[in-house]
């Protein structure tokens, strides 16, 4: 880090100062030969023999990275002044359930926005089936640049489209930032619910009230239901050294594997059975996670419908000298089950905010 902050005269004082870049600047496709190459299929096998998707998601995390640097880059420089990190994951929409171990997979991907400091990256991945390559996935990471040694924003270039179809992902990209915004001063952390979700909280506060005994404190379970206290699973991570990054800190990839797997764990736990991925949505990297710290995951199924399964993952930072425990991260994924699950129930207020938050998130990936 001493070292990279000399660069620090290398970066612009302003944006215009930057040429412009085009979307074809950046644009790369990545092969992954599981298929050509069976020596990589032992790091993404799961033993079920499918292909374990935390290692696809540490994937399109270093396919983000590598894009935004093609974006920035100056051939002047020997190397670039910018620490890129991954702000967040604003969407993952699975195309197909099933992604085989045996066959070749192929990322691709190009910057679609750019605000002054940050970058929005969207990738596609599909995989090699009956001699043609078929839609797998749909990803759009958000990234930001920082100065040498990651201590505050820098300057990008800015974009600018070739043609109706690149001026249509611009524009996308601008009504990205806008709802992200807009979704942001509406968060229940700072707001209260509405209207509807106030009389959707007391219809689940009244259908587990005792009949009999008519007290506030008396509750009971509804049939075919589990209270949200006993649909946790949690985890703990040292983080070593050998999952850094250049900048000597943990790689988002990493925690982003950790979070899923654990996710997938509890709807798996839940449903009683496999469940598949339907998206991923609203990955928020709120702070960086340090070599050497105790990394706290804890997951809650936070909504239910039908079959459908919404899981929050949280994870922290514990420094055991202080006490003190720090966000670093909030993990939202939506899974399937092949059967109708148990509807989850809150028994707090506390709860009945997660449940609310599932419920928004839950309607922003299936029923947009």
């Amino acid at each position: 880090m001493a070292d990279r902050a000399s660069l620090s005269s290398m970066l612009a004082r302003s944006q215009s100062d930057l040429p412009a870049k085009k979307m074809k600047d950046s644009r790369l496709e990545v092969h992954l030969p599981l298929g050509s190459e069976p020596q990589l299929r032992e790091k993404y096998l799961t033993f079920h023999n499918t292909v374990r998707f935390g290692r696809i998601l540490e994937d399109l995390d270093s396919l983000a990275v590598l894009i935004s640097y093609s974006h920035t880059y100056n051939p002047a420089l020997q190397r670039s002044p910018l620490s890129i990190v991954t702000a967040l994951v604003d969407k993952i929409d699975m195309r197909q359930h099933i992604i085989y171990p045996d066959c070749d997979i192929k990322f691709t991907g190009h910057v679609s926005w750019v605000g002054k400091t940050s970058i929005e990256a969207k990738m596609h991945m599909s995989q090699f089936q009956d001699g043609a390559y078929a839609p797998i996935l749909d990803a759009t990471f958000v990234m930001v640049a920082r100065d040498p040694q990651n201590k505050r924003a820098a300057f990008v270039n800015p974009l600018v489209a070739e043609g109706p179809e690149e001026e249509k992902l611009l524009q996308e990209g601008e009504a990205n930032k806008l709802r992200r915004v807009e979704l942001s001063t509406a968060s229940l952390l700072k707001v209260a619910p509405t209207d509807e979700e106030r009389k959707i909280v007391h219809s689940l506060f009244l259908n587990t009230l005792d009949s009999n005994t008519v007290s506030f404190r008396s509750r009971l379970l509804p049939p075919n239901s589990v209270w949200m206290e006993d649909a946790k699973l949690k985890g703990l991570e040292i983080c070593h050294p050998q999952e850094r990054n250049i900048f000597n800190r943990i790689f988002g990839g990493f925690l982003m594997r950790k979070a899923y797997e654990l996710g997938w764990a509890n709807a798996c736990s839940y449903a009683g059975r496999r469940p598949t991925l339907v998206a991923v949505d609203d990955i928020l990297f709120q702070k960086p996670v340090e070599i050497g710290s105790l990394l706290l995951l804890s997951s809650q199924v936070c909504y239910t419908q039908d079959q459908y399964i919404q899981v929050r993952v949280h994870s922290e930072v514990f420094d055991p000298l202080t006490r003190q425990h720090s966000t670093t991260n909030i993990f939202h994924y939506t899974f399937a089950s092949e059967a109708e699950v148990p509807h989850i129930v809150p028994k707090t207020y506390g709860e009945s905010m997660l449940y609310l938050d599932g419920k928004r998130h839950f309607n922003q990936t299936v029923h947009p």
